[in-house]
């Protein structure tokens, strides 16, 4: 198979807390292909968790494996593709993406900051005001998530499963028309961010060994 038919259907991207790598498994699902998170890439790559790269190599060095790393998968990973929220940070990054056809999940503060504080600390968002870090966050990136995208949706108060079906309508794959995808109250797709979570724990700077941490 040639590497142009290795090229992703569908690139994900998004701020922390937007759901990429949960929706990206449901649009994988349902379109019927493969799912690759390039977060779970660079942690194959360097043998160590994304966090400990930030503590132990530096955000510049983090952000150049990261460059390399997605350059390799947006040519050689077919299905749905989940980039790390800070990967159009890169110049190259974005002009890479033109062509790809590219779904931008957005997030408001609110839901943006509630869904961050429900994983383990974040480095990016450990300073003395997360809150209006996060809020620093969404203005200096969402200029350049619109700039790559083809299509935007929105996330607030949406599950997982109810944002991956209004992708599959903005891309095509599903029409408008068809009746509403049916609702399972124990499926955690179908759950909707509570809106009486604390806004954001302080950080904790001692979890920064989990596997679990996305500081992106």
């Amino acid at each position: 198979m040639s590497s142009a038919d290795r090229r992703p259907t569908l690139v994900v991207v998004g701020p922390p807390g937007a759901g990429k790598t949960t929706v990206g498994r449901v649009l994988a699902r349902r379109l019927g292909v493969p799912f690759t998170d390039t977060d779970d890439l660079l942690v194959a790559r360097a043998g160590k968790a994304i966090a400990d790269m930030f503590v132990e190599d530096g955000e510049p060095a983090f952000r150049a494996l990261e460059r390399a790393v997605v350059a390799e998968a947006l040519t050689s990973t077919g299905g749905v593709l989940a980039l790390g929220g800070g990967a159009v940070l890169a110049a190259e990054t974005r002009e890479l993406l033109r062509g790809h056809r590219v779904v931008s999940l957005t997030v408001g503060l609110s839901d943006g900051v509630r869904r961050t504080g429900m994983s383990s600390a974040r480095p990016l968002l450990s300073g003395v005001n997360p809150r209006a870090t996060f809020k620093a966050l969404l203005d200096a990136r969402a200029p350049l998530y619109r700039e790559v995208a083809t299509v935007e949706v929105d996330t607030v108060r949406r599950s997982p499963n109810q944002v991956a079906r209004a992708v599959l309508e903005a891309i095509g794959a599903v029409s408008p028309d068809d009746p509403p995808d049916p609702v399972d109250p124990d499926d955690p797709f179908d759950v909707v961010t509570p809106d009486d979570l604390p806004l954001l724990p302080e950080p904790t700077l001692g979890l920064l060994g989990s596997n679990r941490e996305r500081p992106r």
